[in-house]
């Protein structure tokens, strides 16, 4: 499968290299002859979207070797996740802010270049379909019109992907739409205001959002509904709650996208909930009964376009295989676990009602069953502590929180959203092979509750959570009830290990007040007047030979 994915980005052109180039927003693709015969036509321009949904999808796998998940980037330190065992990416820096965060990690680095990867890859595809007058744009039953308006907008899709990772982590940077084969090498780079980057976001998914079709034109890329949930979530970033609500509603009053009440599809004969069905494998994709989703990664072995190496479960499963528990590693328990990133205490004290389906043991593993050599097999049977017998059942605690002085706890309890491994192998093939959802419909429900409440509605936002609440079996609220604060506690319950929890919290301006209050390791450390942004790396202010690119306060 790497061999396919190295393939795909290559079609491309998307290496950037520091070592060999001095600039390090822009490249000189030696594949650019290549790149010319390639988009002269529909099918070779279709190479180069999926290229770009390549790149996107790296987001669930790692940087430096496979340990450090970018992901994290959007994910760690925060109210809901805590670092545990040495932690990997923005989880290992947040366990102490002061002496981790700063520009020289390679971490930042990563992450950075590989956003201006995607955005280099969308800006060739934008310059080819824009200038080239020869392309064959015959297929897909479609007018030339048409296909060269999907093109295009998958392209800015995916540079508005980037961009807004790149304004929720660094805040203004560079905004480029040139590609590199303009042929221009620039060292005097300056960064665009935030507010200039989001005003190009939303012209990007503005054009986007009448072409792309409510059910993606191929499995793994992003829906009509996924388009106009951005665009409710960046008009919320820019304080514009009328604007998000227009586009939210757009989801949510689309019976395409409506959310998932009934149990469906594989594993039905099991013991389960509703919510808990489409993290499954076999029911994540909308082709396999999963109305709710908005865009799903494609991570399974052996597909064209498949992920290389995603290890989200890998990191917030919990390393039962170790220490006090050491049980058996199996498939049905959620495959090998590193437990980089664990649930905090609050998050899993969160749920205000003991029905709640969302906090249930189908959804957060909480306790583990010993069992003999038949019923672990072919992989034999789990040691006996002291005084148990097989079939008992061994309860996690999570009563005293993670701190600095009380980490690396195997017997933690974890979201089972990733409860995923390979049955064959679970112990060695430790990715996460499986079609992952990366957005769906309840977290425009619950964009669409932040929109009403800023409109000064809370009987509306009311009876909007309340949608999401039942489902899950959770008593519904009142409209007293609501605040911004009810909001994220609820977006925390639907959403755990879903969300890009840090740049929710950075939005609403709540990042550094519930990290503090909710997270004993993370918070412990945060500088309010440093952290909200991270440090631009220090290998692109070095790039910038001409002109001295400003860097983020208290770096």
């Amino acid at each position: 499968m790497k061999e396919t994915k190295i393939l795909v980005v290559a079609l491309v052109t998307l290496l950037l290299s520091i070592g060999c180039s001095e600039d390090i927003l822009k490249e000189n693709p030696p594949n650019l002859i290549y790149s010319e015969d390639l988009y002269s036509n529909l099918a070779g321009l279709e190479s180069g979207i999926n290229g770009l949904y390549s790149l996107m999808r790296n987001e669930r796998e790692g940087l430096d070797g496979g340990s450090h998940l970018i992901t994290d980037i959007s994910m760690g330190g925060t109210d809901v996740l805590t670092p545990n065992h040495r932690g990997t990416g923005l989880s290992h820096i947040s366990r102490d802010w002061q002496a981790y965060n700063n520009p020289t990690v390679s971490y930042f680095e990563g992450v950075f270049l590989w956003l201006y990867e995607i955005v280099n890859s969308a800006n060739e595809i934008i310059k080819y379909v824009e200038e080239r007058e020869d392309i064959d744009w015959s297929g897909n039953g479609l007018s030339e019109t048409e296909n060269r308006n999907l093109i295009l907008s998958e392209a800015r899709l995916a540079r508005a992907y980037a961009y807004r990772h790149l304004t929720y982590s660094w805040g203004g940077v560079p905004l480029n739409l040139k590609p590199s084969s303009s042929g221009v090498i620039k060292t005097d780079w300056e960064r665009t205001p935030v507010d200039e980057v989001r005003a190009q976001i939303i012209k990007d998914l503005k054009f986007a959002e009448p072409h792309i079709p409510v059910e993606a034109t191929q499995v793994g890329r992003m829906t009509k509904g996924a388009v106009q949930h951005y665009l409710a979530e960046i008009y919320l970033a820019i304080n514009k709650p009328d604007s998000a609500l227009f586009w939210a509603n757009k989801v949510v009053e689309n019976p395409a996208y409506s959310l998932i009440t009934q149990r469906y599809g594989v594993q039905t004969d099991q013991d389960g909930v509703p919510f808990m069905d489409m993290f499954k494998d076999g029911n994540t994709n909308r082709e396999e009964g999963n109305t709710e989703a908005l865009w799903v990664f494609q991570f399974k072995k052996n597909i064209l376009g498949g992920g290389d190496y995603p290890i989200m479960a890998m990191n917030h499963t919990s390393r039962y295989r170790s220490g006090s528990l050491d049980l058996v590693v199996t498939a049905d328990r959620g495959g090998y676990g590193n437990g980089r990133s664990s649930l905090t205490t609050w998050a899993l004290n969160n749920f205000d009602d003991p029905n709640d389906d969302r906090g249930s043991a189908f959804a957060i593993r909480k306790y583990f069953i010993l069992r003999d050599a038949e019923e672990n097999a072919p992989w034999g049977a789990d040691p006996l502590p002291d005084g148990m017998n097989y079939g008992d059942t061994i309860f996690l605690d999570w009563s005293e929180p993670i701190t600095e002085d009380n980490s690396s706890i195997e017997e933690w309890p974890f979201s089972r959203k990733y409860d995923w491994a390979d049955p064959d192998d679970p112990m060695n093939n430790r990715g996460s092979f499986y079609d992952q959802i990366y957005l769906r419909a309840a977290d425009t429900h619950l964009l669409k509750a932040e929109a009403e409440f800023k409109l000064g509605d809370k009987d509306a936002a009311a009876i909007t959570i309340n949608a999401i609440r039942s489902r899950s079996n959770a008593k519904p609220i009142q409209a007293s009830n609501v605040s911004i604060d009810f909001i994220l506690d609820e977006r925390a319950r639907e959403l755990m290990v879903e969300e890009p929890r840090r740049y929710t919290l950075l939005r609403t301006e709540k990042w550094v007040e519930r990290t503090k209050n909710y997270n004993f390791w993370s918070g412990e450390f945060i500088d309010p007047n440093r952290d909200i942004l991270l440090p631009i790396p220090q290998s692109v202010i070095d790039a910038n030979l001409t002109k001295t690119m400003r860097q983020n306060p208290g770096y």
